[in-house]
């Protein structure tokens, strides 16, 4: 297939203004040719250990807050501000990412950024107090917001255009299962070592990273320009930026619009973001380019990835709380029953890689939808009794989605932009995943409690004092040695669990509904092949 005839003035790269002040570097328009052998080789290792390293710090800390409010002396919920913290300034870095990397250069950012990562990393394991935990959280979470896009378009330029769609491979992988790893990684060591270990096992593979990348790509940094500051712009980013990630995380435990904190940051969030999208598209040298949206491929591939990782992210969130609150699993438990996830992941994903320039990208992440629904469907249908076989099957499944899903959306969301807009549209749809991730998150668990709440009533009115189920339940527990307080205590739980899996299953089925009405979002798009785009990209990033 080839790509649109309507897309092709979007597609082609855009004449560059001459920069006022340039700085010193490459000439102007000099493009580097891929990397070959041992350099591809361990500059996509060095790429892919900084991506996932920065993707498992969002949910490493998540299973190790009591243990981290425990010793430093604060209650569970002002712990939660480690959370809080590193996704507000992670949310307000990402975005900049073309600005910044524009007027320092695509290298120089990402090695300055993985830098002060691990000095980020060391000064939140020797934190002495919650408030300077969350101080170096806050830098770790700003620091980190060009990594993940700056990967992707430095792992773009060391490729040739054949082995783009490999590249993607790579860097999707690191993505996908870091979410789910984190728990895992994050419950053992909190468990068989110390809670400043999740933070200080970031320091040597962070300075491998930078060893290996500044060795391979410093002489292929990027042109640069002395661009003006837009601090206006950047301002309102930050205002609705931190008022919506704050909102999304007090939300559930203030009962969201009952409590006027949620009101006052949702009022806030909105006038910012309005503020903000006008004095955009007004400014010569804006933070963020939202001219990007005027491309379709860009609009329809950022929202169905966003939109779909949301979902994912959301019931990745839920299925372990599921387990370890109303099933009996440890944390370390529930993360052994994610893990699984991952390995049909790496097993497919490389091939999804290979193939995504011979077959309309569009089937791909079609198929990935199809795969997603079936295996929340799936999950739809668990009980009370559901052994760890069941549980297992449907997670397997879902890395078969994983290794469908992020390719071929990237391929498709990039694939008509111009190389030198690359770092822009990859901070922006990425800001997008990651602010779907957050509010797929907390509308999860929201409504799974309010669907619990419901099936809770549905379910106590059907038992009635001295109806022939009760008493004979109640008789059963008594003559197994409770007393009678006891063993309504029993029966409440018994009525619980069954109101908990109820509303998980609600949640997983309406999940599943989503993924199928999200497969017309990527038909939007025009028919594009990797070779239209991304592998373009891959031919001119530098």
């Amino acid at each position: 297939m080839t790509t649109a005839t309507a897309s092709t003035a979007d597609a082609a790269p855009a004449p560059r203004a001459a920069p006022a002040a340039p700085a010193p570097g490459p000439a102007p328009g000099a493009a580097h040719p891929p990397l070959e052998g041992s350099a591809r080789l361990w500059g996509t290792l060095a790429l892919s250990a900084a991506t996932f390293m920065n993707v498992l710090d969002t949910s490493i800390a998540n299973v190790s807050l009591p243990a981290i409010a425990g010793d430093l002396g604060v209650s569970p919920t002002q712990g939660t501000w480690v959370i809080t913290s590193f996704a507000v300034a992670n949310a307000i870095a990402v975005p900049l990412t073309g600005w910044l990397s524009q007027r320092f250069g695509q290298v120089r950012l990402f090695v300055a950024s993985v830098t002060l990562f691990v000095i980020a990393s060391l000064l939140c394991g020797i934190a002495p107090n919650m408030a300077t935990l969350i101080a170096f959280r806050a830098l770790q979470g700003f620091v980190a917001g060009p990594m993940i896009p700056l990967s992707q378009s430095l792992l773009l330029s060391s490729y040739p255009k054949a082995l783009a769609g490999l590249a993607m491979a790579m860097w999707s992988m690191t993505t996908l299962i870091a979410p789910v790893m984190g728990p895992l990684l994050g419950g053992w060591i909190t468990d068989n070592m110390s809670w400043p270990w999740i933070f200080y096992i970031n320091v040597p593979v962070g300075i491998a990273a930078v060893l290996v990348t500044w060795s391979i790509f410093h002489k292929r940094e990027s042109e640069r320009r002395a661009l003006p500051i837009d601090s206006i712009g950047l301002a309102l980013l930050v205002i609705w930026v931190a008022a919506m990630q704050v909102m999304l995380d007090i939300g559930k435990e203030h009962d969201w619009f009952a409590s006027p904190w949620v009101v006052a940051c949702a009022v806030v969030a909105v006038v910012g973001f309005i503020a903000f999208m006008i004095w955009e598209r007004g400014d010569d040298h804006p933070v963020v380019d939202l001219s990007l949206f005027k491309i379709r491929n860009f609009w329809a591939g950022a929202l169905a990835t966003s939109v779909g990782y949301g979902l994912f992210f959301g019931n990745v969130v839920l299925l372990p709380l599921w387990l370890q609150q109303y099933m009996g699993y440890t944390a370390t438990q529930a993360g052994e029953v994610l893990a699984p996830v991952g390995l049909m992941a790496l097993v497919l994903s490389p091939v999804v890689g290979k193939n995504i320039a011979k077959v309309d990208p569009r089937r791909f992440a079609t198929f990935a939808f199809l795969v997603f629904a079936l295996v929340l469907w799936m999950r739809s249908r668990f009980n009370t009794q559901a052994d760890l076989m069941t549980i297992m099957v449907p997670t397997i499944i879902q890395g078969v989605a994983m290794a469908f899903f992020f390719i071929p959306l990237v391929t498709i969301t990039l694939s008509e932009i111009a190389p030198a807009r690359i770092p822009s549209a990859s901070g922006l749809s990425n800001f997008m995943r990651i602010t779907a991730g957050a509010i797929g998150t907390s509308v999860s668990t929201t409504l799974w409690e309010r669907r619990a709440e419901l099936h809770h009533a549905q379910l106590t009115e059907g038992l009635q004092q001295g109806g022939v189920a009760v008493t004979q339940t109640l008789q059963g527990l008594q003559a197994g040695g409770l007393a009678p307080d006891q063993a309504l205590a029993q029966v409440e739980r018994l009525v619980n669990q069954q109101a908990y899996m109820l509303a998980a299953n609600d949640i997983f089925y309406a999940s599943a509904v989503l993924f199928l009405l999200l497969i017309p979002l990527v038909w939007l798009a025009h028919p594009v092949r990797a070779s239209a785009g991304s592998a373009d990209a891959a031919a001119g990033a530098h």
